[in-house]
Formats: structure tokens, sequence, C-alpha cells
């Protein structure tokens, strides 16, 4: 079993020396709500607060989208800062489409490598 959302939100708060009630405080929630989620006894919060959490804790962009991915994981549903960049580009509808019906591994990474060049 992989690094769940709530471990990695506890560690991130831990390694600044946050406490469970400073960070909560810090966040507009109860203490009892974060140390749930920690606990992953509820499940991530919605991307508004995620976004909060990010900036709280002072996240890179890898670690940011690190957050996101556990957060989708947890909830067994896509990356939460994903749907609207895909509901808002009908061609990327199309373009997952596509690659569901045709597109191999080595597809998917010459296209990111493609886009890492630009």
């Amino acid at each position: 079993m992989g690094l769940k959302f709530g471990q990695f939100i506890a560690k991130k708060r831990k390694n600044l020396g946050l406490t469970l009630r400073g960070m909560a405080a810090d966040l507009g929630i109860t203490a009892a709500y974060l140390s749930d989620i920690e606990k992953s006894r509820r499940n991530p919060p919605d991307i508004k607060m995620l976004e909060k959490m990010a900036r709280r804790l002072g996240l890179n962009q890898k670690d940011k989208e690190l957050m996101f991915d556990l957060a989708g994981q947890d909830r067994h549903e896509i990356s939460p800062d994903l749907p609207n960049y895909i509901m808002g580009k009908p061609i990327v509808t199309v373009a997952l489409r596509k690659a569901k019906e045709k597109a191999t591994e080595d597809d998917w990474k010459d296209f990111i490598k493609r886009l890492e060049e630009k």
C-alpha cells in the first residue's frame, strides 16, 4: 500500500513544525476534522481547501500535484485539479478518447517528452 493523502499532509505539517490545532486554525477548520483527514477517517477535502492546504504547507508544484493525485486516489476519482481543465477544453476530451482507443504507454511518454521540450 502506497502513501495516503492524510499521511502526506501530516508529514508535511510536521516537517514545518506546525501543530494540528495551529494548522487547522490557519485553514479555518477544526482540529478534529484535520485529524480525521490525516488519519484517513474522512475523504480529502474539495479543491478549494486543497489549494489552501498547499499554500499553508508551502508546497512546490511537484508536491502540489502529488497532493492532488493522492487526494484523487483516496476518493477513487480523477485528481481534483484536472476536471475543470478537461471540461473546459473539448479537444482534450477528444484526445483522451482517442488515446483510450489507441495510445500505448510509449505514445504517452513521447507526448509528455514533446510537451516538456516546449
